[in-house]
């Protein structure tokens, strides 16, 4: 349901801990104490809020039972499970991985100008230039040399 151990209650709890206890974030938590759930006991030494073992019982009914301790409805979201993957997302395929290693190349290009320039178009440039691969220690003359290949391709005097 909202917490595996929701039976199990300790001699004192913090407020994080109820919070867990009942299956809601500290802050949403903390947003509905006073109205849905009791205010927390405080230790007269350390001022620290805690909840004792009757106060973690009624907080778990209130959760139980969607009613507040003030006698309002309240309504809870279901908890998301961490297990199931997020419906509509699709993996991320292979290709997206080999686009990803000139996407630093793609953003320089695109503060020089070249707006609608893509991964492909650049990992296309980056072949005919460099087909025994990139040098790595002149990532700016790479950007320098992709950006006027692209530039002279797509040029209007270019006839090919």
């Amino acid at each position: 349901m909202f917490a595996a151990n929701e039976n199990q209650t300790k001699a004192a709890v913090s407020a994080a801990e109820m919070a867990r206890m009942v299956g809601l974030s500290r802050a949403r938590f903390y947003q509905l104490v006073g109205t849905t759930f009791p205010w927390p006991l405080y230790d007269v030494a350390s001022r620290r809020p805690f909840y004792n073992e009757q106060l973690q019982g009624v907080c778990i009914g209130v959760r139980r039972r969607n009613c507040g301790v003030d006698g309002q409805p309240v309504l809870f979201y279901a908890q998301r499970s961490l297990a199931a993957p997020t419906p509509g997302r699709k993996p991320k395929k292979a290709a997206a991985a080999s686009d990803n290693r000139h996407a630093d190349l793609v953003d320089g290009l695109k503060g020089l100008g070249l707006a609608a320039v893509t991964a492909a178009q650049v990992g296309e440039a980056v072949k005919d230039l460099y087909p025994n691969g990139v040098p790595e220690a002149a990532n700016g003359e790479v950007l320098r040399a992709v950006f006027l290949h692209l530039r002279r391709r797509n040029s209007g005097d270019n006839v090919r």
